[in-house]
């Protein structure tokens, strides 16, 4: 291999790296702004966060997914504004709805394995072939919806402890009013994502 084709790659490499860092970064951004966004539902506010959330796990790598989800709980524990109602600080990872903040990792972690698996089982991952039309839709949706179980099940959980409540009051307060409106964004998060891959190729 000469000089050139091995500086080539260099280039390549880094201009690869450059773009990825930008994603995680205009991605941690959007996150913080659509907590932002809140309407009151009780102890638990109802955000554009979700949405943004489950983009990120379609439209980004799973490195880059994840490394934005940490960045973006990492400023909001050193204090930033970045969770919703514009507050940040760890004692919102530790109090009633900290469970959510934290459980995004766990979430995202788990979505990205089911949405691999379901690649790999429907033939996405063969050759590298990918997976189109209807099978993809179905993928991403439901690497979405174990998104939102995942979140869900973490949220509930430290929600009950921390309050004092049995996980059946739990899931009247932080459950219930969410569970449509989460299922609509999802279905958001899947169709613009995909939209965005489409517009913004990856290779």
């Amino acid at each position: 291999m000469d000089e050139r084709a091995v500086q080539g790659k260099k280039t390549a490499g880094t201009r690869g790296s450059t773009r990825s860092i930008a994603f995680v970064a205009l991605t941690i951004a959007l996150m913080g702004v659509s907590a932002w966004v809140a309407i009151p539902f009780g102890p638990v506010l109802l955000t554009l966060q979700m949405f943004a959330l489950m983009f990120a796990l379609l439209a980004l790598t799973p490195r880059e997914c994840l490394a934005a989800i940490a960045g973006y709980l990492a400023l909001g524990a050193i204090g930033l504004p970045m969770f919703s109602g514009m507050r940040g600080g760890i004692g919102m990872l530790l109090g009633p709805t900290g469970g959510y903040l934290w459980g995004y990792v766990v979430a995202a972690a788990a979505a990205l394995a089911v949405r691999a698996a379901l690649r790999h089982a429907l033939g996405g991952g063969a050759a590298g072939k990918k997976l189109a039309g209807g099978r993809a839709w179905a993928v991403d949706l439901a690497a979405c919806l174990v998104f939102i179980i995942v979140t869900y099940t973490c949220g509930c959980v430290q929600y009950a402890a921390v309050v004092g409540v049995d996980l059946a009051a739990a899931f009247a307060v932080t459950i219930a009013p969410f569970a449509i409106p989460d299922l609509v964004k999802a279905v958001a998060a899947v169709a613009c994502a995909r939209a965005v891959t489409r517009a913004v190729p990856r290779r």
